[in-house]
């Protein structure tokens, strides 16, 4: 049986049609004019305490809009970096951006010099919204780039009286509150902050417009743009919708725990589409390694829908306040971005009462491939396509496999991107007659259930984020007594993968101390070895290719 015939009759016992459903709204901007056309008065978003309404957000994002206008002279395409961590000031920024047509480009707050320096000036991005804890990284980035303007936001910027003042007051005290110039930049709160009538040109997008920038390694190492459509993005929430209000369920109105980065697909799209498509409440969480933090920011708060991945289900039941909350309404937990540990989603449904939902996307399908819908999870599977999604499994010479074969999957659907930007060549490698080549290796179940066998690529993925080994291994290189250098992925209990490096260095008196501080200052955290081990050298081709697989194998055999 072909795996297509498999994942479709899997789809008709649960009550769906493989055809793609039809589109909530023409656009993102237009989906949350939606909510706000109904729901104006309903919470949207909570943190640090301070909830604001629908209408609150969309007041402020009139206020950012025409201050980007006015001020800024932004126009429809221009490009706009998002580096903020889970705060208020996000979706404001993010609806702001859609209001005017500019292109997000969300941004990792912990990148380092090099890496804002590379995007920056690959997406072409004109400004860039950024917490104060993260402006000294920024500025020392700034003159390599052309970006134009900066906004810089503290997190206490839209929390009430007295509140900002306590904790004002604490920062300082603690040392916390970075110091910041008396000028160069715009604060945010005079964005936010004007009285008279926000004008600006409201601009009305066209479905196949790109609204989202979102940087990935995708099959090689260097970072490149995913080109995301109002199209792409809108038939992803609609594919989603699908599945998640399968049978009797339901997800309107639910207060969503949101602890994943918004400036991931994953938790932008969910956030920011799939939630205030269904009037939910999202209550972000900053710092989501802060456990007390993030177990204070929740046990008043009912919720029935929490989303995470892996890392941070372990994390969480290891926590003595975390076991004591009440699940009582919880009845939906949504997983992605890293293999889910069976273990882990037993001891999960175990101590909440609720089942894990795995799902399996990437950024190039922005993001949603495969779901597990709510009564009809399969522990230890990434679930089956959704709507409107096509699949294939195919071997190396692209002979297509039957149901429990295994091979590389293959995906055709609206929510497929429109490429990488400004590179053809690397595009026509991954999207091939239509199909998205998504590298990993994977086989489809009779039920229609996909299971992830491993990946194709050499991508190395830690607490759910995409880490890619040629990147790793040019930043280490620049080091003067690095000859070469090889990253891997190796298990980890909490993690997933932690990154490996071997290295081949031109002096003995090098050590791991040396290696780990000098990636530390090139690359993000999530991305810096946990594993040094030196070598005379390292396996390669005939041609000098360093061949991963042999040092993969090593370790397996190891463990």
């Amino acid at each position: 049986m072909r795996v297509q015939d498999a994942a479709e009759q899997a789809l008709e016992k649960m009550g769906l049609s493989n055809q793609q459903p039809a589109l909530p709204a023409q656009s993102l901007l237009e989906l949350w004019q939606q909510a706000l056309s109904d729901s104006a008065d309903l919470p949207s978003f909570t943190c640090l305490g301070q909830t604001l309404s629908y209408a609150q957000v969309d007041r402020m994002a009139d206020r950012a809009a025409a201050y980007f206008h006015s001020q800024f002279n932004l126009q429809a395409g221009d490009r706009i970096a998002v580096q903020l961590p889970n705060l208020l000031q996000y979706p404001i920024v993010v609806v702001a951006a859609w209001k005017l047509g500019l292109v997000i480009v969300n941004t990792n707050p912990m990148y380092t010099h090099r890496e804002l320096v590379h995007q920056f000036n690959d997406s072409g991005a004109k400004a860039v919204v950024v917490l104060d804890q993260f402006y000294d990284t920024l500025v020392a980035a700034l003159p390599e780039t052309g970006i134009e303007h900066v906004v810089v936001t503290r997190a206490i910027d839209l929390l009430p009286q007295p509140k900002k003042t306590v904790l004002v007051g604490m920062t300082k005290l603690l040392g916390k509150r970075p110091k910041l110039p008396a000028s160069g930049f715009t604060a945010f709160t005079d964005l936010v902050g004007g009285s008279g009538a926000a004008d600006y040109p409201l601009h009305k997008p066209a479905l196949d417009e790109i609204c989202a920038l979102q940087y990935t390694g995708g099959t090689t190492g260097v970072s490149k743009g995913v080109m995301l459509t109002q199209s792409s993005i809108m038939h992803n929430i609609a594919q989603a919708l699908a599945m998640v209000n399968v049978g009797d369920n339901s997800i309107m109105n639910n207060t969503v725990v949101s602890p994943l980065p918004l400036y991931h697909i994953y938790a932008y799209m969910l956030s920011m589409g799939l939630i205030p498509a269904t009037r939910g409440h999202s209550l972000l969480i900053p710092d989501p390694r802060n456990i007390s933090a993030f177990v204070g920011a929740i046990k008043n708060v009912k919720f029935e829908m929490f989303c995470g991945l892996n890392s941070l289900f372990v994390s969480l039941m290891q926590d003595k306040g975390f076991q004591k909350l009440d699940f009582s309404a919880l009845n939906k937990t949504l997983s992605g971005g890293m293999a889910l540990m069976d273990s882990v989603a037993n001891d999960w449904q175990q101590l909440t009462g609720c089942i894990v939902s795995e799902g399996y996307g990437m950024t190039e399908s922005s993001p949603i491939i495969s779901m597990n819908p709510a009564g009809f999870e399969k522990i230890g599977s990434a679930g089956i396509p959704i709507p409107g999604t096509e699949i294939k499994v195919v071997d190396d010479s692209g002979v297509e496999q039957e149901v429990g074969g295994v091979g590389e999957l293959v995906v055709r659907g609206a929510q497929v991107m429109r490429g990488y930007w400004q590179r053809e060549e690397q595009t026509a490698e991954v999207v091939v007659d239509g199909w998205l080549h998504t590298g990993d290796i994977v086989t489809v179940d009779a039920d229609g259930y996909i299971k992830i066998v491993d990946r194709l690529k050499d991508m190395i993925i830690v607490s759910g984020f995409n880490v890619y080994p040629n990147e790793l291994e040019q930043a280490l290189t620049q080091h003067p007594e690095v000859l070469e250098c090889a990253a891997i992925g190796v298990a980890d209990e909490k993690a997933g993968e932690v990154v490996k490096m071997f290295v081949v260095a031109s002096d003995s008196s090098l050590t791991e101390e040396q290696v780990i501080e000098f990636c530390k200052s090139n690359m993000a955290g999530y991305k810096v070895p946990k594993f040094v081990e030196f070598r005379d050298d390292l396996p390669k081709t005939n041609v000098g290719k360093v061949l991963r697989k042999e040092l993969k194998a090593e370790e397996k055999a190891k463990a």
